[in-house]
């Protein structure tokens, strides 16, 4: 079982749930360590007073608020514990929403909660189901590593996950990364669907959706180690500096998305989608109209 990083209750109403917190997630990335390239040794960081100039050990380091750049205020982990918040010790439910009204960019990491003991397990249970039969989330607070945070319960299985919210002001808005106004056609959207259809999926448990980078990183040091060479990179695509045809690039699109899953991808046109030329030909018989009418207009 992973190690526990928090221990507390969930607070729902006047029912508390003893619980601890553990990670739900796993990171199975490569790390490196820093060394010195001349003889491989391991570089390390050290922890050096300004004003002294030395090393200080870890027992001598501690949290400080710079109020000005000749005054910091000190502040200790029991003061940050024993704040008056009600927070502190309780992870305190205070609204139940609807999932879809959560906008995703504010959830970050998540956490099992596990209950505390077997006088833990009834309530738990009963929060859980209220939860999925509801089918809403419940919003949190709670107060972790030195300030109060905001947090989403769901269920997922048996269990109850808690996310962790960015707070409203916390996030940026985009209005200034929009792009420039343009114009779509109807065939454009539609071209759009197409794809969006031919890649749509039900799980994500296909070959595609594998850490590459780990694996490529995994057969680097695999190669270094047994001193060979690393497979070669491909060779990037060559651009052509031209504008894209869109209708062009979207059909192209569904017919190499059918031929990765198996499809005939022989007639990938896009629905039913009248082609471009179709369009024109109205506006050329117009024109021709009009100049057989000038003569008799001159007479």
């Amino acid at each position: 079982m992973p190690r526990t990083i928090w221990s507390g209750a969930i607070s729902f109403g006047l029912v508390t749930v003893p619980i601890h917190v553990v990670s739900a997630t796993e990171d199975h990335s490569i790390h490196f360590h820093r060394v010195h390239l001349e003889d491989m040794a391991r570089v390390r960081t050290r922890k050096v007073c300004e004003l002294e100039d030395r090393e200080v050990a870890t027992s001598e380091i501690g949290k400080g608020y710079e109020i000005a750049r000749d005054q910091v205020v000190p502040i200790s982990d029991e003061e940050l514990r024993d704040l008056p918040l009600p927070t502190a010790k309780a992870i305190e439910i205070v609204a139940f929403m609807p999932w879809e009204a959560i906008d995703p960019i504010r959830i970050g990491d998540g956490y099992y909660l596990a209950p505390d003991g077997q006088v833990a397990a009834k309530p738990y249970k009963l929060l859980r189901q209220a939860l999925e039969r509801s089918s809403r989330v419940a919003v949190a607070r709670y107060a972790w590593s030195g300030r109060e945070r905001l947090g989403l319960l769901r269920v997922r299985g048996e269990a109850i996950v808690l996310h962790a919210m960015r707070w409203p002001d916390e996030i940026r808005d985009p209005s200034s990364l929009l792009p420039p106004p343009v114009e779509l056609t109807d065939e454009e959207i539609d071209g759009a669907l197409a794809l969006m259809d031919t890649m749509t999926r039900d799980d994500l448990d296909a070959p595609e959706f594998r850490d590459t980078y780990t694996e490529a990183v995994a057969e680097l040091i695999e190669a270094k180690r047994e001193h060979r060479q690393p497979p070669a990179a491909p060779e990037p695509a060559a651009e052509s500096g031209q504008l894209v045809d869109l209708m062009a690039a979207l059909t192209e699109s569904v017919s190499k998305a059918k031929q990765s899953r198996g499809e005939n991808a022989e007639h990938a046109d896009v629905h039913e989608m009248p082609k471009r030329t179709a369009k024109k030909q109205p506006a050329k018989k117009a024109a021709a109209k009009k100049t057989a009418r000038k003569p008799r207009k001159s007479a």
